[in-house]
């Protein structure tokens, strides 16, 4: 006991139960002997040095078999009776749990296939080893999308049927990105407080093309600055274009520092370049492509300027989100690799789930505008056009699990719910430090 507390201890710093010292005495029974035997074996619970239980036990595919090592949990079951509903508490053994280790294995060789393990609370992230000759490949896999794929581990495949997570840790520190899954979930106070009072404001947001609120707080028109007839304007409520509901809310930023809100006109400063005589310049004569991108660029500049009492232009505040954490992504045709951001263009919206978490987790306390490119099909030929605009607050509760709240025309929207309406799209995103001091108008 003396021996095994310190390596706990430090194991339980990511507050996952370690399954290692009961591995070790299952190799023979469970990872290495042929299925048919593996069948003989019924499901069994063990106790680790700390008092933590955990259940081995096979489940089958049509092609593989998994040998589970799941820590247990205990959840509330309703139980009815003649005396009414009342609850009681039952242990549990989830395969994707904090903690919970698999092993995969072929039915028809009985050989190896990978190593899974479960660290989150998010299920749709863990990490997995694959054999490749004597020693191990690992993946570190976020929503589908590889942060690192086939990255050399130096250890043998074996050796993952008894080591402990933390040791694992230890080991791929430089090989796997593992920043990109290691959060603190004190530090997202601001942008929780922000989202709240965004929320309490919904109700007062209607939706009109092209509004915002200038610098004199007047309901202008986005793209010629005239105002609105002030017949058609109900006191108490706020006339809010998409790009009109992102300048609300910088301006919310901005003027309990700047004293006043965001001027109107260096915000529709064009930020991309594109050959008169080509493909791209020939329609934005006749079509505002960039508008939306234009319009978060600038924004996120503007408020980076008012933080910090110098003026920056957009290519020169480092809010453009530019990075590429991701090697490949999962799809249904098979593992394809991922060109993660694309200038001027942004990210698919495939990744964007994946590039929230990151971002939360390494970058605490931001929030992101976003421009979303969708393609006009209403025209010959299709144009890809920037419209759309959208606000996420990512960040991690006290349980560590991940949400995003994300706001768009004055509405809220569950972040999947905007993946699937906007799957065909990519969105570009530019971020902004969260704040307390956040009273929009």
């Amino acid at each position: 006991m003396m021996l095994c507390a310190p390596v706990f201890a430090a194991y339980n710093s990511w507050g996952i139960p370690d399954s290692s010292e009961i591995r070790k005495d299952l190799k023979e029974r469970w990872f290495e002997a042929p299925l048919d035997a593996v069948r003989m074996n019924l499901p069994e619970i063990h106790d680790n040095s700390a008092g933590e239980k955990f259940q081995v036990r096979l489940e089958e595919t049509d092609s593989n078999y998994m040998i589970y090592v799941a820590p247990c949990s205990v959840i509330n079951v309703k139980v009815y009776s003649n005396k009414g509903m009342s609850y009681q508490q039952q242990e549990v053994y989830p395969g994707d749990a904090p903690g919970a280790w698999v092993l995969i294995r072929d039915k028809k060789t009985d050989a190896p296939i990978r190593v899974r393990w479960y660290f989150c609370v998010d299920s749709d992230i863990y990490v997995q080893f694959t054999p490749y000759g004597k020693t191990a490949l690992a993946d570190l896999v976020i929503y589908g999308n590889y942060a690192s794929k086939g990255s050399a581990t130096g250890v043998t495949f074996e050796s993952l049927y008894s080591i402990s997570f933390e040791d694992i840790m230890k080991m791929t520190s430089v090989s796997l990105p593992w920043k990109y899954v290691t959060v603190d979930a004190d530090r997202y106070g601001n942008v929780l407080q922000m989202a709240g009072v965004i929320q309490k404001n919904l109700g007062r947001v209607m939706y009109v093309p092209d509004a915002m609120y200038n610098e004199n707080n007047e309901l202008v028109q986005i793209t010629n600055g005239k105002p609105f007839d002030s017949k058609n304007i109900e006191g108490g409520k706020l006339y809010l274009s998409s790009a009109g509901f992102l300048k609300w809310i910088a301006d919310g930023l901005v003027e309990p520092i700047a004293g006043n809100k965001l001027n109107h006109a260096p915000l529709l400063v064009e930020t991309v370049s594109v050959k008169e005589n080509g493909h791209q310049g020939v329609l934005s004569q006749k079509y505002s492509l960039y508008f939306g991108l234009d319009w978060i660029r600038n924004l996120a500049a503007a408020i980076m300027s008012v933080n910090t009492g110098r003026v920056y232009k957009y290519n020169e505040s480092g809010t453009d989100v530019t990075v590429n954490p991701f090697a490949a992504t999962m799809t249904r045709a098979g593992t394809l690799n991922t060109v993660t951001f694309i200038e001027d263009s942004g990210y698919s919206i495939s990744v964007l789930k994946s590039l929230l978490y990151v971002l939360a987790a390494t970058e605490p306390g931001n929030i992101y505008f976003g421009a979303i490119r969708e393609t006009d099909k209403t025209v010959t030929p299709e144009i890809k056009v920037f419209n759309e605009c959208v606000v996420f607050l990512p960040y991690f509760s006290s349980n560590k699990s991940f949400g995003c709240f994300v706001f768009m025309n004055g509405r809220q929207i569950s972040l999947d719910d905007l993946c699937m309406i906007y799957s065909d799209s990519s969105v570009y995103l530019t971020r902004v430090r969260a704040n307390d001091n956040f009273f929009p108008d």
